[in-house]
């Protein structure tokens, strides 16, 4: 039995070898369509999703997991491990947080031999990967519950990510404008930048064309890192070919340490739409041991 397991969501964007490597145990978000419910990565691509969203914007819907989602995992985790690490997206996007922590007080009163701590990573897709991975790769050389929450601490303050929409018209699904400012918007051609700080997301700037805004978020990327070695991570939403030449752009142009290709998480993708590309990364600067 190992000392710590890892639980995460599916909205952390981490790639099937990583999840399996590890033993991450993913816990799926929803989504609803015509009906009915499925689940990601489980039932339906996130490609596939954001077509759903393109046929019918107004009947596509998300949801976070269910506390008897959480506690299913935490049960199947209880079996290989002393201890429980559950990493979950920013409690200010959804309910998903405060799930994982009422089933972990469901699971001390059914298996109170396992101690089960539940963090919130304060961001979201693969900047929550990094954090995630931080903590995995922590309990992969035999650390405890302890050193693996600082391990995703120290991520979870370093991990930045921009996010260069396609459209704005979906953006009123946030809450934060209103539907026809979206829809003018989205008449414009008006090409968003986003990040994510304090938990929450805020818009950079704008572009007027996919290429300028490409430009813009790895000058973004440059500002912060410069010369150091990082590590990044390229998400795109049903968008694989720019996100590849992203990625090489990536590679050629930055002191790469770790450069992975992820699909974005459509449950964030209702509000940001189909054709995003983004970049999650953090400076390598001791996050994970003494050697870096």
């Amino acid at each position: 039995m190992s000392k710590v397991a890892i639980v995460a969501d599916s909205i952390a964007c981490l790639t099937r070898e990583m999840v399996e490597q590890y033993g991450i145990r993913i816990v799926p978000a929803n989504v609803h369509f015509e009906g009915k419910v499925y689940r990601e990565w489980v039932d339906l691509s996130p490609s596939e999703a954001y077509r759903l969203l393109e046929k019918d914007p107004d009947d596509f819907s998300t949801s976070a997991p269910s506390p008897e989602d959480y506690l299913e995992a935490y049960r199947e985790q209880s079996t290989r491990a002393e201890s429980i690490l559950c990493i979950t997206l920013s409690a200010e996007f959804s309910m998903l947080h405060d799930a994982a922590r009422i089933a972990k007080e469901q699971a001390i009163e059914e298996f109170p031999q396992t101690q089960i701590e539940v963090f919130d990573s304060r961001t979201a897709a693969a900047a929550e990967g990094f954090v995630v991975l931080a903590a995995a790769r922590a309990v992969a050389e035999g650390k405890s519950l302890a050193e693996a929450i600082k391990a995703a601490e120290g991520v979870s303050e370093k991990v930045t990510l921009f996010a260069l929409m396609e459209t704005i018209r979906h953006v009123y699904r946030s809450g934060r404008i209103p539907k026809v400012a979206a829809q003018i918007g989205s008449a414009f051609s008006v090409k968003p930048i986003i990040t994510i700080s304090d938990g929450a997301a805020h818009f950079v700037g704008i572009a007027r064309t996919k290429e300028r805004g490409v430009n813009r978020v790895l000058q973004l990327l440059r500002e912060k890192v410069g010369e150091e070695p990082v590590r990044v991570a390229v998400m795109h939403a049903d968008a694989l070919e720019e996100a590849q030449r992203l990625k090489e752009r990536v590679a050629a142009e930055f002191n790469c340490e770790e450069l992975w290709l992820s699909e974005f998480s459509p449950i964030m993708g209702y509000t940001t739409g189909r054709g995003l590309l983004g970049l999650a990364f953090h400076a390598n600067w001791g996050c994970y041991d003494e050697k870096g």
